[in-house]
């Protein structure tokens, strides 16, 4: 959407391109959970043993930093080193897999000698406290540190585009989930969400096992072929790569015993990855609304029209649509009725009987986004695509609000 020329940059070649650090209030000030051990080099790293206070809450709150590792991965594993269940262990929002990151993790009542010898490649536990349990929320935002690599353009071209883009941005930006919120280059989790919802559990579970995309890896991708072709679970699960595939091997666990409960292959995941699949469908219709509204409206699509219901800054709300959801009035609510239309759904769909865990009231989000803090840090040579240059960027983001949404609009979309 943006009217400016994008750059024509490669995103995430590194796992270092992409830092995400934890944003949050303690006593009213403003912390953050730095990213300082993948970093530097390893000769620099403090090897000291974590150092954990004296017992004041039920609760151990931790900072862990992570390469390649996603939240739900980070969870798994510290459960699995900690003997104990995934359920006694919180955090405040999801984090990437394809990137550096930290964040603040909650654990119930573990077992201090166990913690202090916790150690797994790619994790690093620090900061230890004593608190309450994090919910999903419990954070301000994140800071993001971002490389772009592999530009043709020249040092003072770069710095035009990007120093324009800041300007813009400080209008607003719409704001898209992410690719992350459909599975990442797959872009199934919100097919899958519907057929769930539509009660077409074989379908869905069947979708979401055997979808490929163009890049996967070919090991991962023949499996799903092969499941495509045979519906053989037990064939399936010695093909899937573990590593790779965590939550299909999940399913495909349960399918070998229970080859007809698609249903309860579903349940063998975890309440918080079945929820997702309902998320994904909102936002996919929420992402729809706002392209809907730049398409009568060009980039005043993101700003009030007729109808809209605004928050106390004045953004317009969309509609992420649930049970007890309605629709906006006037030219807001024809376009929100039409992208209903068109999915062949209503309000009630969201009511769902076959699996009540996946009913959603549902609720409304900013279709605008602006980052704030937006810097353009410097330029360099890139010394992994010769020849080319690279430029850092740096940026804050509210809660649930994602940086892919700002790297679609600055850049020529080649790597997300």
């Amino acid at each position: 959407m943006s009217d400016k020329k994008p750059l024509n940059a490669r995103a995430r070649q590194r796992y270092a391109d992409f830092i995400v650090e934890e944003v949050y209030e303690k006593n009213k000030e403003r912390e953050k959970c730095e990213v300082n051990w993948f970093t530097i080099d390893f000769d620099k790293r403090d090897l000291s043993p974590l150092s954990i206070p004296t017992k004041t809450a039920e609760h151990l709150i931790v900072e862990v930093e992570k390469i390649n590792t996603d939240t739900n991965r980070t969870i798994a594993l510290i459960a699995r080193g900690l003997g104990m269940s995934k359920s006694r262990i919180g955090y405040a929002g999801m984090k990437d897999k394809r990137g550096i990151t930290a964040q603040r993790i909650s654990i119930f009542d573990p077992s201090i000698a166990k913690v202090e010898k916790f150690g797994v490649k790619g994790l690093k536990v620090k900061s230890a406290s004593w608190g309450e349990r994090l919910e999903l929320g419990d954070l301000l935002g994140n800071d993001f540190t971002i490389i772009l690599r592999d530009i043709s353009e020249s040092e003072e071209e770069i710095k035009t585009i990007i120093e324009s883009f800041i300007e813009q941005s400080k209008n607003g930006l719409p704001n898209y989930f992410g690719t992350q919120r459909f599975g990442g280059k797959r872009n199934v989790t919100h097919k899958v969400g519907k057929l769930l919802m539509q009660g077409k559990h074989e379908e869905a579970i069947m979708l979401y096992l055997t979808h490929t995309f163009e890049d996967e890896k070919i090991e991962l991708k023949s499996a799903r072929v092969n499941l495509a072709k045979t519906k053989d679970f037990a064939r399936a699960l010695k093909e899937f790569p573990r590593d790779a595939a965590r939550t299909e091997v999940a399913m495909l666990n349960f399918l070998v015993k229970k080859p007809n409960d698609y249903v309860g292959a579903f349940g063998a995941l975890s309440k918080k990855i079945r929820i997702l699949f309902v998320h994904a469908y909102q936002s996919y219709i929420f992402n729809e609304i706002i392209k809907k509204r730049i398409e009568k409206y060009g980039v005043k699509g993101i700003k009030a029209i007729d109808g809209d219901i605004l928050n106390e800054e004045g953004v317009p709300l969309g509609l992420l649509p649930g049970y007890e959801s309605k629709f906006a009035s006037g030219e807001a609510g024809e376009i929100e009725k039409e992208v209903m239309e068109k999915e062949g759904v209503d309000f009630s769909f969201f009511k769902v009987r076959s699996i009540t865990e996946l009913s959603s009231k549902g609720h409304r989000k900013e279709i605008s986004i602006i980052p704030k803090d937006f810097k353009f840090v410097k330029t360099m040579d890139d010394e992994f695509n010769e020849g080319k240059k690279a430029a850092m960027i740096t940026f804050y983001l509210s809660k649930g609000n994602y940086a892919t949404t700002i790297l679609q609009e600055l850049v020529i979309d080649r790597i997300f």
